[in-house]
Order: C-alpha cells, then structure tokens, then sequence
C-alpha cells in the first residue's frame, strides 16, 4: 500500500492513514473542513524538549559546538511565516547531536536525533514530532543500529532491560496504525509510534515519554565500551550509513522543508544537517544498500514501499518478542 504522493506540507488527518514510513513523519491530506482547533499551539514548545536533552546531556559529558553549528543554525522560511531553528554538537561517543524545530501559525515540528561515534554500537537515539492544533504525530525511539529481528543478542543487548518502558508508554500511548514492512528494521520492540489529539494532558504525557526514553539512552551511553575490533567498527560504520541514506532518500519531510525553503537548501540540510555522515561513513549509494528499488531505468522508485505489506498494530509482544503474524498487505 502508498501513500499520498503529498508531502508533509499537509499535516493533517487522513480518512484512511498511510502506512507509515522513516524518517518517521507520516503523510496527511487535509480534510475539506477545517475542525476547530482543541488546543493552542502557543501553549506548547518543544523547545522544552531540547533543553531537557541538552541539560542532561551535559550531566553525563562533555558536550561540545558540532562544526555543523556556524552554518545551520537558523532559517526563516521564504514567505517569512516559519522559523527553523538548529542545533549541533558532539561529545566523546555522540558524533552528532542534533535538533531542528520548526514553528508556524498552524504547526510544530521537532526533528531531534543523537548519533553514536561508529567505535559504539549503541542504538540512535531519534524524536519525531508534529503537533497542529488538532493532531500529534509521534514517533520516540532507540533506533537499533543492528536488525533487532534477527539479531537477537544485539537485541538482548540493549533492550532487554528496557521492554517494561516500552510497555508502560505503549498503554499510554497507544500504535499509531499501518507501519510498512521496509520501515520495520529501522526500529526497536519499544518504539513509539502513535497520534493522538491534540491537549495538554497528552502533551505531558509525551514529555514524560522523552525524558525517560533520553534517560535510558543516556545510561547506555555511560555503559557503552569502546569497540578495538576493526572489523566490527567498520559493520558499525555501515550501519549508520546505510540508516541514513535510507532516511536522507525516503524522508517525506523533504516535502515540507522543499515547500518552506526551497528544493537546494531542503536537500542540503537533509544531506549535510539532518543526515550528516552520507559523505564521511561509507560511499555506497541507496541503491546499493536497497536494490529492490531500482526501476528499469537505473533510477530510484519513488515509492514508499516495495514489499507493499503493512503492520496495522504493534509487531512486538509485551515481552519484546517479535510477532510476524501482524502482517497485513
């Protein structure tokens, strides 16, 4: 199943949702009439959210300017209705801690991820969020590094341990709908991935979610030993090549920051900000990594998904066990 060829310059409720696919931002057609806004956007900020992430960040390293800061910092979109703002650093195991948030009269968006230097296989840290005043759209992770649906020890790993968070966010915040298989991988048995209306209460609720789930990625963090193997440090490294020309190619935010700032500096800001590392971590090319969407003509498939199955409610079971017969076509 495809979704809308749209970009996410709709943001809003579909009749029938999409399945859903990374970078973890749905695509929504507007519905002809306009509900009546449950909440104002003036009341919440993400910037809320960074803060708590920096201050933490800070309790627990060293953190420090990323390079990337001088050139990404602050935009404003070419009609002048949207301000982007972004922040970058790095630390002793973080190659790159990064933020955008993006603020309009009608929506807000927090794109905010943390990504390990390759001589760590910790997950990656990812919060995509957009809020209108009516609609939520959330995606919260540890993005694993490593394919936890075959990889159990990686699995083990690393969220063994954290399954009863997963849990406890999962009943408060419940599946979103249709996930695509393709998506799958690039996700953890604890991910978040829900919407919800608009309110105060939820708003809370999310901002708990980020700080527990920061919280324990920061305690991995503090665990996390150094790897001495070149060989598993080059697998690291590919890794998160590979998430990131996924994410940097099939990224429906492209859409929204196309239609605010224009096609050259929406494709530099996701190659050079958002997915930093495409140039430096590896030099194979998507079609390399995903060759099953290469079309006859050697270019990419536009489409979301090739496989064409979808996961309509949560794949893992209470105990972090993957349940493959959630798939639907």
């Amino acid at each position: 199943m495809e979704c809308s060829s749209s970009s996410l310059s709709s943001f809003s409720i579909l009749r029938k949702p999409c399945p859903f696919v990374p970078p973890f931002t749905p695509i929504y057609r507007k519905r002809k009439q306009q509900r009546r806004p449950l909440i104002q956007l003036s009341a919440i900020s993400y910037n809320k959210f960074i803060h708590f992430a920096l201050d933490e960040s800070k309790r627990r390293t060293h953190l420090a300017p990323s390079p990337l800061q001088e050139r990404y910092n602050s935009m404003v979109s070419m009609d002048g209705n949207a301000e982007l703002q972004m922040s970058s650093f790095k630390a002793t195991k973080i190659r790159l801690l990064r933020s955008l948030c993006i603020e309009t009269q009608t929506m807000q968006v927090l794109d905010f991820a943390v990504f390990p230097e390759p001589e760590f296989d910790m997950p990656i840290f990812c919060a995509n969020f957009f809020t209108s005043a009516n609609v939520n759209i959330v995606v919260l992770d540890l993005n694993p590094l490593h394919n936890v649906i075959i990889e159990r020890e990686y699995r083990d790993k690393y969220y063994k341990g954290l399954i009863p968070l997963g849990v406890k966010y999962a009943e408060l915040l419940p599946w979103g709908g249709k996930l695509t298989s393709e998506s799958l991988k690039f996700f953890s048995p604890i991910v978040i991935w829900t919407r919800f209306t608009s309110s105060p209460q939820k708003y809370e609720v999310l901002y708990s979610a980020f700080m527990d789930y920061y919280k324990a990625w920061l305690e991995l963090m503090d665990q996390a030993v150094v790897e001495t193997n070149a060989s598993q440090i080059k697998r690291n490294r590919e890794a998160q090549h590979r998430y990131l020309t996924w994410r940097a190619e099939k990224d429906p935010g492209h859409g929204v920051l196309k239609r605010l700032i224009g096609e050259t500096q929406a494709k530099d800001l996701l190659v050079n900000f958002l997915f930093n590392g495409i140039d430096k971590l590896g030099s194979k090319s998507f079609l390399e990594y995903f060759p099953e969407y290469c079309c006859e003509d050697g270019t990419i498939n536009q489409k979301r998904s090739i496989i064409g199955k979808s996961y309509e409610s949560r794949p893992w079971d209470r105990k972090g066990e993957f349940v493959s017969s959630n798939f639907e076509s």
